[in-house]
């Protein structure tokens, strides 16, 4: 893309009027909403009233580097390009007095709401079910992110009542904790701004032009969010595509695009339709099969690109010959084509598919990398250590307390705990508090109310400390303190193990060190620092992807935002493309676009691939293929089941894979 077309171009000068920009499957609304941002700051507008949002972290990183690129840090001076939930923890962390809770905010991640409801579930009279914690955390996140407050929800339909009264239990008790869930980041300031108009006002002065990103993924709440922020006089552009709106089941809208004509009548609409990514042949594929969808805005890619070669569909008779054959395909055609392993990527529809898949790949000693590898934020160890940091932050944070008050051991157990638990939901107190009341002598013994504040006084002299003095050298101290070193050594499998576990100490330390200094014109506090954390951590369960060369396998819908050369979509099956649950509630639009998306990440070929039969719980079943594949213009596709390959394909192939195997071997020696 050496120059902007003629559409990007308006869309980056649009900026006396509401705009949507109407952006296609790699059709350049990154570079769009980057060269817009530097276009207001050369029109005047300082760089510190414009807001970028988008989704994720990578997004905004990526968006900063190419905003970067384009202004000196002078002009870049206070340009915020953020995800909305870091937005929201801002706001709420600016106006927390307002909203009613103290400095250190403490923020809850999806376990921390899990143990939380359990506990309300278990000190309960109502008859609820502690097997279906997961249905009512689901649930409260649903109406959170649909802008339903718990005195709302309890109005809503009787069979819901109980889990309502849960919803209103859940935020009472994280008031009293004085933390907020992911989801509050949203809702929280929307409520904010509609009872407190005048706090409103002077975020509006602070953000007079607001940029958002893959619009099509807001929820209800996100779009009173940038509806209170852009005012009435709608200085915003937002960039969507309602073809690749694909996360309904996290309350995603994309009706809120055609809802913004309707909100906002001087709205100007540009459609992005030339694709940068794709040859012709499958956007005309892709294009094909998305016209089947019901649309509020037509569009249409298009490539200068060459048309290329036809879409293979493979047929297979299981799931296992499914996953030796597409292994077999990648070896082939890298050895072929002299391309590399991370040109390819296998997407699928669950994540249980990728096993044979792993399998084969091991079998035939292909280097590859699953989306959705354990995150750093995981290791039990850093968990540790973030809770104490948690804690000292904010003693009132139960996730936190229970998280360490036993690690390394002091001799509180379970059954302390437990009646401490119900003693501080009597009082509707914190664990912390419930410690230093006289009433607990009635549910515990001396011995065990000892200890408890034995810790208890510790927490409170460490925390102090670290207000008051060198933070980084009590974090050592308190890690000595605890004897953390030999826990490690104490509680893993080997020397090893502790070692390593150590060394992620150590890395989380010194990257917190990292964060506190990162801006030299203003030191972060300690809460400041945890709290960037945890939403980190939340936003970012995934370890940046390596770049090292080895075969991509990932969801459908962790694949969206990215491109292979070479794309492989697997199990293009009934009750699995489309899904069982999406045939079965009627929401068979959202699942085309899932293959839409999945075939738009193709560079230069895409192959799909279903079974005859397929193993399911044991047994083995028939399939049927995709009725998605039936909707693909049938001289755009070549049916390897139709075209088998002929003997001296296979004996190339054959020679091929052995070509791969030596050279591995080689390589290995």
């Amino acid at each position: 893309m050496p120059k902007l077309n003629a559409e990007q171009q308006l869309a980056v000068h649009t900026i006396d009027k509401p705009l949507l920009v109407l952006a296609g499957a790699g059709s350049g609304k990154t570079r769009v909403i980057t060269e817009k941002i530097a276009y207001l700051v050369k029109q005047g507008l300082a760089a510190r009233h414009i807001a970028a949002l988008t989704f994720t972290n990578k997004a905004a990183r990526e968006m900063k580097e190419r905003v970067g690129k384009l202004l000196d840090n002078k002009q870049l001076r206070g340009l915020r390009v953020s995800t909305f939930h870091s937005l929201g923890l801002d706001i709420i962390r600016k106006e927390y007095a307002i909203l009613g809770y103290k400095a250190a905010i403490t923020l809850f991640d999806e376990q921390d709401k899990i143990t939380l409801l359990k506990n309300l579930i278990t000190h309960s009279d109502l008859n609820y079910e502690l097997d279906l914690v997961d249905s009512y955390a689901r649930q409260i996140g649903q109406w959170k992110n649909a802008f339903i407050t718990p005195e709302q929800a309890l109005i809503s339909t009787e069979a819901e009542q109980e889990v309502a009264l849960l919803y209103q239990n859940y935020q009472q008790s994280l008031k009293a904790y004085n933390a907020t869930d992911f989801d509050d980041l949203i809702l929280l300031p929307v409520l904010l701004f509609q009872q407190y108009p005048d706090t409103l006002i002077q975020w509006q002065q602070k953000i007079r032009y607001l940029l958002v990103d893959e619009y099509q993924d807001t929820n209800i709440t996100q779009y009173h969010l940038v509806k209170l922020l852009v005012g009435k006089l709608g200085k915003f552009t937002v960039v969507g595509d309602d073809d690749q709106s694909i996360y309904a089941w996290r309350g995603a809208q994309p009706e809120n695009l055609a809802q913004l004509q309707t909100d906002y009548p001087q709205l100007r609409l540009i459609k992005l339709e030339q694709n940068y990514r794709s040859f012709g042949r499958i956007l005309k594929v892709a294009n094909h099969l998305i016209t089947q969808n019901t649309h509020a805005f037509e569009k249409k890619l298009w490539s200068d690109l060459e048309f290329g070669e036809k879409l293979r569909v493979l047929s297979h008779k299981n799931d296992t010959q499914e996953a030796k054959q597409i292994i077999a395909e990648i070896v082939h055609h890298r050895l072929k084509t002299a391309s590399s392993f991370n040109d390819y990527a296998i997407l699928y529809r669950g994540n249980h598919q990728s096993r044979l898949f792993e399998s084969s790949l091991r079998e035939q000693n292909v280097p590859y990398i699953i989306s959705g590898s354990t995150s750093f934020f995981a290791y039990a160890e850093i968990k540790d250590i973030l809770g104490y940091l948690r804690l000292f932050v904010n003693q009132d944070d139960d996730a936190a307390f229970l998280r360490v008050v036993n690690t390394p051991r002091r001799e509180i157990g379970p059954t302390t705990l437990a009646k401490l638990g119900g003693y501080a939901n009597q009082r509707h107190i914190s664990l912390f508090k419930a410690c230093t009341e006289m009433g607990l002598q009635e549910q515990l013994s001396n011995a065990s109310i000892k200890r408890l504040q034995t810790f208890c006084r510790w927490v409170h002299k460490t925390a102090l400390s670290m207000q008051s003095g060198d933070t980084f050298a009590i974090i050592d101290e308190f890690i000595q303190d605890i004897n953390y070193t030999q826990w490690l050594q104490e509680n893993s499998k080997s020397p090893q193990a502790a070692e390593r576990k150590l060394k992620n100490v150590n890395d989380l330390i010194e990257w917190l060190q990292r964060i506190a200094n990162k801006d030299e014109n203003e030191e972060k506090t300690l809460d400041e620092i945890v709290a960037k954390i945890q939403l980190m951590d939340i936003l970012e369960r995934n370890q940046d992807e390596q770049a090292d060369d080895q075969v991509s396998l990932m969801t459908l819908h962790a694949a969206k935002g990215l491109e292979f050369p070479h794309v492989f979509l697997i199990g293009i099956e009934e009750n699995i493309l489309p899904h069982q649950n999406s045939i079965d509630t009627d929401n068979i639009e959202e699942e085309r676009r899932l293959a839409y998306v999945g075939i738009t990440r193709a560079q230069q070929s895409c192959t799909f691939s279903y079974c005859t039969h397929r193993k399911r719980y044991g047994d083995i079943n028939e399939s049927d293929p995709s009725r998605f594949l039936s909707e693909l213009p049938e001289e755009d596709l070549e049916w390897t089941s139709k075209h088998p390959v002929d003997k001296s394909e296979q004996q190339s192939r054959s020679r091929d894979n052995i070509a791969h195997l030596k050279a591995m071997l080689a390589d290995n020696s």
